[in-house]
């Protein structure tokens, strides 16, 4: 069977794990309430506790800023389609592709930057015949519903293009523990190339995005929303949000995949990434008002143009599948994706492993709008693949 994006005629975070005020540093967190109270108490208080209480507001000024965080670059290689939850245990939990697109990894560290030496453990393999037994891709994890759910792409042993979205569950504390159980293939509405399933949530709602083939348009895959009933089944309807319709979502192949929720500002960005698997692949944009109705298509508009590309200064080429998610102080959005550190690629893209884990800072504009800037150089000192 050809590939699916070889057939463009056919018919084919910030993010939830964001938890607003878990942060790494309690004690920092502590010294507002406490200093305010200061001045009101100093006359019961001995001089050796007012000293205490000064030191301790200025702890904030000494906490590492993930503003200017060195995160190594790139952070883990080898690993596409990055996906990285911050959970309310303080830990960072990472999953991504890997090059034999065979198993599903999962690591975890109490620091981004711990990440690239933490400790890989095998949570799942692909079978050896029928469904899920190919092109084991994208997984992302979450915990819901007080269980941890991993979502991923699978295609069939014999038909290796016959992939859908599956989901596996634990209901363990610790994802390292416990027993991953199939859940079986997420229906979506209907049975066509599907991959790249995001979860989120807004305003008490819970949500899906993915990207799929729709039988009728043109093109390998497009993007859809709808509601979850449970983390395993759908609530309502697809809606489809967004087609290849510009000229840089079309270069190599006709896409949209890889979609993620980013929120703030009273908006919600919903970036994606377009076109195919080498250079030419890039981060495009909709934008929805935070009360806006998320399943009316006319709530989001599309921006024109890619909002994070390759840079041949910096030499980094084709970032995308990316994810979100805030740094170690609690307050900075990061954007954590893969690129190649060369343009130039002998066969299909898709064959090629050097697909590397990376992350940056996201700024804000004055407008309220997210600006990714431009992808930085690998580190100096980073081995040439």
């Amino acid at each position: 069977m050809p590939h699916p994006r070889q057939n463009e005629g056919a018919a084919l975070a910030c993010h939830p794990e964001r938890v607003v005020g878990d942060s790494l540093f309690p004690v920092a967190a502590a010294v507002t309430p406490l200093s305010s109270r200061v001045t009101t108490a100093a006359t019961r208080m001995p001089p050796w506790v007012l000293l205490l209480f000064s030191c301790l507001s200025c702890v904030s000024w000494f906490l590492p800023s993930a503003a200017a965080a060195d995160y190594p670059n790139p952070l883990i290689r080898q690993r596409a389609d990055p996906h990285l939850l911050r959970h309310t245990d303080g830990q960072y939990y990472f999953m991504g592709t890997v090059p034999e697109y065979d198993r599903l990894i999962l690591r975890r560290a109490p620091t981004i930057a711990g990440l690239a030496g933490a400790e890989e453990k095998v949570i799942w393999r692909k079978h050896a015949t029928g469904i899920m037994g190919a092109h084991i891709w994208a997984p992302e994890i979450y915990h819901l519903d007080g269980k941890w759910f991993v979502y991923f792409a699978a295609g069939e042993a014999e038909k290796i293009w016959n992939i859908r979205i599956y989901v596996l569950e634990n209901a363990s504390a610790d994802p390292f523990q416990g027993e991953w159980i199939e859940r079986g293939q997420l229906k979506t509405g209907w049975e066509s190339f599907a991959l790249d399933a995001s979860v989120f949530e807004h305003r008490g709602k819970r949500y899906l995005l993915w990207a799929q083939q729709q039988p009728g348009i043109k093109g390998n895959t497009n993007l859809y929303l709808a509601p979850l009933a449970t983390p395993t089944t759908l609530g309502g309807p697809a809606v489809l949000l967004s087609k290849p319709e510009f000229p840089w979502e079309q270069v190599r192949y006709w896409v949209n995949e890889g979609p993620m929720m980013l929120r703030k500002n009273g908006r919600l960005f919903l970036t994606y990434s377009a076109a195919g698997t080498g250079p030419e692949y890039c981060v495009g944009l909709l934008t929805a008002d935070e009360n806006a109705d998320l399943l009316d298509p006319k709530s989001w508009t599309k921006s024109p143009e890619p909002v994070f590309v390759t840079s041949e200064e910096n030499r980094i080429f084709g970032p995308g599948h990316h994810c979100f998610t805030v740094a170690e102080d609690g307050v900075t959005d990061l954007i954590v994706y893969h690129g190649r550190s060369y343009r130039d690629i002998q066969g299909d893209p898709l064959r090629d492993p050097n697909r590397h884990t990376r992350v940056q800072a996201v700024q804000w504009r004055a407008d309220g709008t997210p600006d990714f800037g431009v992808p930085r150089p690998d580190d100096p000192t980073a081995p040439n693949p």
